[in-house]
C-alpha cells in the first residue's frame, strides 16, 4: 500500500523554523522526484520546492526562495523541508508529492502556522 505520511508541522512564531518530513513507503522511492506544495484557507495549492530522484537539482517556488530547502534521504525513504524565516503568509497545509514516470502520489499534508 503506498503510503506518504507527512509531520513536523505545527505552530511558530515569525522568523522561527519548521523541520518537514514526508516519509514514503510502499513504492521505490528512488525513482521518484519529490515535491512539495502547501495550501492556504481560501486559496489555491501553490508549488514550493521540488528535487529530483537522485538529489542533484532543486527549485523553489518565488516566495520561499532563499527561505526553504529541500532534501532527501533514499535510503530512508524521506524527503525533507527545512523551513526558516517563517511568515505569517507561510502558513498553509504542507503536501508532499511523489512523481514518477506514470504515477504520482500525496500525503494527507501537515499544518504549519507562523503566528505570534
Amino acid at each position: 500500500q503506498v503510503q506518504l505520511v507527512e509531520s513536523g508541522g505545527g505552530l511558530v512564531q515569525p522568523g522561527g523554523s519548521l523541520r518537514l518530513s514526508c516519509a514514503a513507503s510502499g513504492f521505490t522511492f528512488s525513482s521518484y522526484a519529490m515535491r512539495w506544495y502547501r495550501q492556504a484557507p481560501g486559496k489555491e495549492r501553490e508549488f514550493v520546492a521540488y528535487i529530483t530522484r537522485t538529489d542533484d537539482s532543486t527549485n523553489y517556488g518565488d516566495s520561499v526562495k532563499g527561505r526553504f530547502t529541500i532534501s532527501r534521504d533514499n535510503a530512508q525513504s524521506t524527503v525533507y523541508l527545512q523551513m526558516s524565516s517563517l511568515k505569517p503568509e507561510d502558513t498553509a497545509v504542507y503536501y508532499c508529492n511523489a512523481i514518477g514516470l506514470i504515477n504520482q502520489y500525496w500525503g494527507q499534508g501537515t499544518q504549519v502556522t507562523v503566528s505570534s
